[in-house]
């Protein structure tokens, strides 16, 4: 069953917007994966003394999303305080390794994927903010 099947057939009512709570799980667990993949990819370079910064960021990143995704995805009884906070911490996390990741993009095509991801993920989180009463 989806996410989305999930979020829809939860007995609990929510105001909270059901669409940007879908679109943020799923860019979280998209960025989460790509993260780790690319820290593990840099891992692989010769250059790796080059990246660490960016696979701490990767892995940074990969955890504030995972856990953000976890967070996201529970409807019953909500404290919009805590969701906010944690979509935003998620959303800061992806813009740092996003532009860590884009500095590498033009020798490494797995940075330029994740800052890619990283992108997207920041965008559903912001979006996902804007909505939250």
């Amino acid at each position: 069953m989806t996410v989305e099947e999930m979020i829809r057939t939860h007995p609990r009512p929510t105001d909270l917007d059901r669409d940007a709570l879908v679109h943020c799980v799923d860019e979280c667990a998209d960025c989460a994966a790509t993260c780790t993949s690319c820290a593990d990819a840099c891992l692989g370079e010769q250059d790796v003394q080059d990246l660490v910064r960016c696979i701490r960021r990767c892995s940074d990143c990969a955890d504030a999303c995972t856990a953000t995704g976890r967070i996201v995805v529970r409807l019953t009884e909500p404290d919009v305080g805590v969701l906010r906070a944690a979509v935003q911490a998620c959303a800061a996390a992806c813009h740092a390794c996003g532009e860590e990741c884009e500095r590498h993009a033009g020798h490494h095509e797995h940075c330029r994927v994740c800052a890619e991801a990283c992108a997207r993920c920041e965008q559903a989180c912001n979006d996902l903010v804007a909505v939250l009463r």
